[in-house]
């Protein structure tokens, strides 16, 4: 028998779909502010995005990501998400 490399699963804070680690984007509430994490291994409390623009923009206005990471976001943290935000792909 061969044992297969099992990957971590996360959850995207909004669509809950659960996906690989890797797939997701984390973002993380630091006493500088919340901020995008690419590299995955900032300290602070984190949550994940999927990269669909919907689930962003529902992060960003609602309060998902603020219970995930709990904390407030600020005007300049969702300005920083904001920018960060994966573009559409045109098909």
């Amino acid at each position: 028998m061969s044992a297969r490399k099992s990957f971590p699963q996360r959850s995207c804070v909004v669509c809950h779909e659960r996906r690989p680690k890797r797939e997701l984007l984390r973002i993380v509430h630091t006493p500088e502010g919340v901020q995008v994490d690419p590299s995955g291994k900032m300290q602070g409390r984190g949550a994940y995005l999927c990269e669909r623009v919907s689930c962003w923009d529902r992060a960003v206005k609602g309060t998902a990501l603020s219970k995930a990471l709990r904390t407030e976001l600020t005007d300049e943290d969702r300005t920083r998400l904001l920018q960060a935000k994966p573009q559409p792909v045109k098909q």
